[in-house]
């Protein structure tokens, strides 16, 4: 059952939500899962940028506390794309939550400092992936927001409904978010192989729920159809921005946005 395989949580902390532009400021990738130990694997690095005030209140990094304590960014990319590699090749699925974002910002500082891209590393390797916003949405395709500011698809909300404890005070840490992500892809993965009715109440009712339909895959094969429901699930946000916004385009590739491509994001 792949939720029992072993994971590879990868988060990254950013100076901002532009791919193509913004830098890493703190990573974890964490491998855990499949009976052998945890190893946590976290950085902190100098950007060489100014880290702006949008981003600390999101991470609470400064500019200041990650060139005191940061290593130089392309020790950390480096490092970085070599752990998850590693954690490929010992057989390890990529989790995250959102991961096109995160893979395609590693991609493009690979690129900015004249590294190794992950994809050069792995050679024939294949790259397997869990993407907790890719599954939830298709596994529990109708829900609500929370609130006004607090979106349906948000970690936050995941660990919430999949019952899983959130404390706030330590979200937005890359090893946390991570870890979360592997959590989630966890219990995503006991309902995927459950009795239907023997699903809690709360998921048994969810309006036209179908986790069951995630069950009985390999890696592989889940991998593969996350790129097909990707896709979907970027055509009906694109479709939902254009109701303001004639012009707006989502990208719809997973889990690496090609590097000519640009979107709008939400």
């Amino acid at each position: 059952m792949w939720h029992k395989t072993r994971l590879a949580a990868f988060d990254l902390e950013t100076s901002g939500v532009d791919v193509e532009q913004d830098r890493i400021v703190t990573a974890a990738v964490i491998g855990l899962g499949g009976g052998a130990p945890t190893e946590q694997h976290e950085w902190i690095a100098d950007p060489g940028i100014e880290i702006p005030a949008e981003a600390t209140a999101v991470h609470h990094i400064t500019t200041e506390y990650a060139r005191e304590h940061g290593k130089p960014a392309h020790v950390v990319v480096d490092q970085v794309a070599e752990e998850l590699v590693a954690q490929i090749a010992g057989g390890a699925t990529v989790v995250g939550h959102n991961v096109p974002y995160d893979l395609t910002l590693l991609d493009r500082e690979c690129r900015r400092y004249d590294l190794p891209t992950l994809h050069d590393l792995l050679g024939d390797a294949p790259l397997h992936v869990l993407d907790t916003r890719v599954l939830d949405q298709y596994g529990l395709p109708f829900r609500k927001r929370p609130s006004e500011t607090q979106g349906a698809r948000q970690l936050v909300t995941l660990a919430q409904v999949y019952e899983l404890e959130w404390t706030e005070s330590e979200a937005h840490g890359c090893a946390y978010d991570a870890l979360m992500s592997a959590r989630i892809v966890y219990r995503i993965g006991q309902l995927a192989h459950m009795r239907r009715m023997d699903w809690p109440e709360r998921i048994k009712f969810h309006r036209k729920a179908q986790l069951h339909h995630l069950g009985g895959l390999s890696v592989a094969e889940l991998h593969a159809r996350q790129i097909e429901w990707a896709a979907e699930q970027a055509a009906g946000l694109e479709a939902h921005f254009r109701k303001t916004n004639p012009e707006a385009v989502v990208d719809r590739s997973w889990p690496l946005r090609p590097l000519e491509a640009s979107c709008e994001s939400n």
